[in-house]
């Protein structure tokens, strides 16, 4: 079973190159130290309607080394998806390895008890990467890196929001469950959905 430490010293052991629809070639890798700066460029480049769905504290560079600051800390694990010609990242999948009380608490209230092989991911793809598949080709490898660090299930970062057709088709594709749903502070309406991870194939 891997560790946030492990991963931190070689990056290569969650590392895997894809061929685009368009013929383009990407690297989904961990997000390094040295991907500060091209991750801040990422998070400034996010559209008014991409920040609204996504998750993060800020979408500048201060946001970007604080990210990058975090790595092997905590119970976060990061990765990017960086075009191998121009070295430009495209998107940014995020793994919370310890389950959060406040979803625990939801879950429960749902009849599902939360532990410690469950984590919560969330992914975001530059705007002009949306809409192109990128997203269900990368699932088989987001599945593989929660099995990587012994996890059974996956819930979704802060759930996903009732007015996001788009993801909810996807995570419903990918086999995840709807289980129930919450209102946030700012009074938006959001689905808890969860997956149940099974063995690879061939296993």
């Amino acid at each position: 079973m891997l560790t946030l430490k492990a991963v931190a010293e070689d990056p290569l052991v969650l590392t895997w190159r894809l061929n685009l629809s368009d013929g383009s070639e990407v690297a989904f890798r961990p997000l390094m130290h040295t991907d500060a700066e091209r991750l801040a460029a990422f998070l400034e480049g996010l559209s008014a309607e991409s920040r609204r769905l996504s998750t993060f504290d800020g979408y500048d560079l201060k946001a970007a080394r604080k990210l990058c600051d975090a790595i092997a800390r905590h119970d976060k694990l990061r990765l990017v998806l960086e075009d191998v010609l121009s070295g430009r990242i495209v998107g940014l999948v995020e793994f919370s390895l310890d389950p959060h009380p406040a979803d625990i608490a939801r879950y429960r209230e749902a009849g599902i008890h939360l532990a410690a092989t469950d984590c919560r991911f969330g992914p975001a793809l530059a705007d002009d990467h949306q809409g192109r598949g990128v997203g269900t080709q990368i699932f088989p490898l987001v599945a593989d890196v929660a099995r990587h660090f012994g996890r059974r299930r996956i819930i979704l970062f802060g759930g996903v929001l009732a007015d996001n057709p788009r993801a909810l088709r996807y995570y419903k594709k990918h086999g995840f469950q709807l289980v129930g749903s919450f209102t946030g502070r700012d009074g938006t309406r959001s689905f808890d959905m969860i997956l149940d991870l099974h063995p690879p194939s061939g296993q």
